[in-house]
């Protein structure tokens, strides 16, 4: 039985002033945080962007706090399925939340990291960068995936050496997937555990900061 999702407008946060006409990031929290955790970023994150963080749809069990995007399923491997509906529910807010924004990239952390590369997947004419932090891509073949072959758009992977989240095997997958089918950029941090670092946040500045103005220049 498949099951639909939604996104909860009313609790996006969004960066303060005006935000017609600028381009558009949208931040993605990880398994068990809440909108509030990746919105405090914003100092590290370029000007001349609006920014929204969306809160995930779900709650994980008791007693983890916050919120999830999809189920974890076992230890070794995630559901393609979760990870795809979550990023459908995703494509829908954006419907609704781009406005007049020249540009839309996605910034996801672990859970989030996932559905916003599954959304690319999904609307590879939606999504035109994403920053993909401690997470991974989903297994299995999706039909714009050929589509991402040919396009290749921008995508920053950054993890660390002692990530231990993160299957293996899923991480392997994507060190396979990602060159085939985006422009690649990232880094692997050395020490790093399951969380993001002060060198990290650097190069997410550089490459969000290339996108916005590819974003301006292509609007002007």
């Amino acid at each position: 039985m498949s099951v639909t999702v939604s996104i909860d407008s009313s609790a996006t946060l969004w960066s303060p002033g005006p935000r017609e006409g600028k381009p558009l990031l949208v931040l993605l929290h990880g398994y068990g945080a809440d909108e509030r955790d990746l919105f405090g970023l914003m100092p590290y994150l370029p000007e001349g962007i609006a920014v929204a963080a969306v809160a995930a749809p779900l709650a994980p069990p008791w007693p983890m706090p916050g919120r999830s995007w999809y189920a974890i399923d076992s230890l070794d491997t995630r559901d393609a399925a979760g990870i795809t509906t979550a990023a459908q529910a995703l494509l829908s807010w954006l419907e609704e939340a781009v406005g007049d924004a020249p540009s839309v990239a996605l910034l996801g952390f672990s859970q989030g990291a996932a559905v916003s590369l599954q959304a690319l997947r999904l609307d590879p004419s939606r999504i035109d960068a994403v920053v993909a932090l401690s997470g991974y891509v989903a297994t299995g073949d999706l039909p714009n995936d050929t589509v991402l072959q040919e396009q290749r758009p921008p995508v920053f992977w950054g993890r660390g050496t002692h990530d231990d989240v993160i299957p293996t095997g899923l991480v392997d997958h994507t060190a396979q997937w990602l060159p085939a089918h985006a422009e690649l950029s990232g880094r692997v941090y050395q020490g790093l555990t399951h969380s993001i670092s002060a060198q990290e946040l650097t190069d997410v500045h550089v490459f969000l900061s290339q996108w916005r103005d590819a974003a301006d220049k292509s609007a002007s």
